[in-house]
This record gives C-alpha cells, sequence and structure tokens, in this order.
C-alpha cells in the first residue's frame, strides 16, 4: 500500500513531532522555577581619556573608562535547564528625538556544571571544575577558580582575571551556595565608549545597568523582565545613580627647564 520511502517520511515526521512536543514540555517547566535576581552597581572612577580608534587610524576620539563595583544575585536564574548565564553591563545615556545610547563596558559568562565540556579551557581545569561540582544539581561553589588566579590579579582587584584563553570565560568572583553569586570590586572595564561625534566627555545622566540573557538547553533565550511575569520578577536593583561623565583628561606637560651653568672664576694664585 505505502512504499518504503513513505513509511520512512511517516515515521520520520512522528519522531520529530514527539520530539518537538517533549522540548515544549521541557522549556515550559521552567515558568514553574522562580527567578528573583537582584544587583547592586556602584561605579568607581571615571576618566575620559582620547586615543585611536585602530592602530591605523589618525583621528583621535574621546573614551570613557568606566570603572565599577557589582554585588549581584543572579543564583535563581540557574535551573537544571540553564546551559548558562550571560551577564553584562551597560552605560546608558540620553541622546537625541527622545533616543538613548547604551553601550556594553563588561560582561562574563557563568556555566552550569553540565556545560563544562563546552568550554576553551585545559584538561586540569576541566578536571578541577567537574570534581568541584560532583554531587550537586547546580552550579556549585567554585572556590577553583580563586586557586587559579595568579598573584598579580588578586591584588588588582577581587575579580578573577585570566590570561587568554580563561578570560573569556572566568572572569568574574562567583563565590557562596550557587553559581551566579558575584562580588566585584573596582572592576575595570572591557570596553571603552565612545561617540559617533568623538566628543563624549561631560555627558550629563549617564546610568550603569547589569543585564542578564539567560541561555537554555531546550526553550527560548530571555533577558531583563520589563515587569513581572508569573513566578518570575523584574530585577531588583541593578542600575545606578545618574552620573555625569568628567572632563577631557589632559596630560601635564613636564616643564624642562635649563639650569644656567654657574661659572666659577678661579683666581690665580
Amino acid at each position: 500500500m505505502y512504499n518504503s520511502f513513505n513509511r520512512i517520511q511517516n515515521v520520520f515526521g512522528f519522531f520529530t513531532t514527539v520530539a518537538c512536543v517533549f522540548g515544549a514540555f521541557i522549556a515550559a517547566t521552567d515558568l514553574f522555577s522562580p527567578r528573583e535576581p537582584s544587583g547592586i552597581i556602584t561605579p568607581d572612577n571615571i576618566q575620559v581619556v582620547k586615543g585611536r580608534s585602530h592602530y591605523y587610524s589618525t583621528k583621535k576620539e574621546e573614551y570613557a573608562v568606566i570603572r565599577f563595583s557589582l554585588d549581584a544575585d543572579l543564583s535563581s536564574l540557574f535551573t537544571w535547564n540553564t546551559k548558562n548565564l550571560f551577564v553584562y553591563v551597560t552605560a546608558d545615556w540620553p541622546g537625541a528625538d527622545n533616543t538613548t545610547n547604551s553601550a556594553v563596558i563588561w560582561d562574563s559568562i557563568i556555566t552550569n556544571p553540565s556545560a563544562d565540556h563546552l568550554l576553551n579551557i585545559g584538561p586540569a581545569t576541566l578536571k578541577k571544575l567537574r570534581k568541584s561540582s560532583a554531587g550537586k544539581s547546580i552550579d556549585p561553589n567554585r572556590y577553583v577558580m580563586n586557586s587559579l588566579q595568579t598573584p598579580r590579579a588578586q591584588t588588582k582587584s577581587t575579580a578573577t582575571i585570566f590570561q587568554k584563553p580563561m578570560s573569556n570565560f572566568l572572569s568574574a568572583n562567583i563565590t557562596g551556595p550557587f553559581s551566579g553569586k558575584l562580588k566585584i570590586k573596582n572592576q575595570k572595564p572591557k570596553y571603552q565608549i565612545t561617540h559617533p561625534s568623538g566628543k563624549i566627555a561631560q555627558t550629563e545622566d549617564v546610568t550603569l545597568k547589569l543585564h542578564y540573557n539567560v541561555q537554555p538547553w531546550v526553550g527560548l533565550l530571555t533577558w531583563n523582565l520589563p515587569r513581572d511575569l508569573f513566578l518570575w520578577k523584574t530585577m531588583s536593583g541593578g542600575e545606578s545613580d545618574k552620573l555625569a561623565l568628567p572632563a577631557l583628561k589632559v596630560k601635564e606637560a613636564k616643564e624642562t627647564k635649563a639650569k644656567p651653568k654657574a661659572k666659577v672664576n678661579k683666581a690665580k694664585a
């Protein structure tokens, strides 16, 4: 009645439908996991300097360098369906025609133990991470991150700093019973911000904001919520007070004054 090709097609279509329904069910279970992210972000040191956009550019532009401190609890965003969490900080300020300028100054990736094999790290580091996550369903205490710090990095700030490629992953100090608890002080930004006009000094009403992006194993990507959704709550805090960028930092030229040589006339005896 049906040839082999039709039968294979029907079987494939049936299993595809079952997989899609099962995947939708898995994604829907996230709605029953409470999300209550919170964070406190404060600027520490702000400078505006001049520099070139790239090596071969002859035009200099103004760049803002914003150091900040962050105390955030994003542990509620981790469930059994969470693959990793992308966290980033933006600097926002109002623009012309009721628009908003936004620029990312820092970001970090926090992984679940089940996604450790996807990291671009060495076997020794991966072994330590797996050992720290043994028997725990959610991202555990990863104090191994602190032990991987270099002494120089520990003295610079409480944020962990690694050489490449570790800097792409272990760039935040994660503490507490679950992952997603970040305590960073005087963090140097990864990216400096500028403006298409090349002028950014003395910009008013600049605000630092904390953002997150939950990347699940199955389901849709989710970002900061504009309003509460069932058990998912909006970010508590996560926004600094308004600040103004300082004036352009000008390097003071060193005054080199030539000292006149004193002539000494020796009296002849």
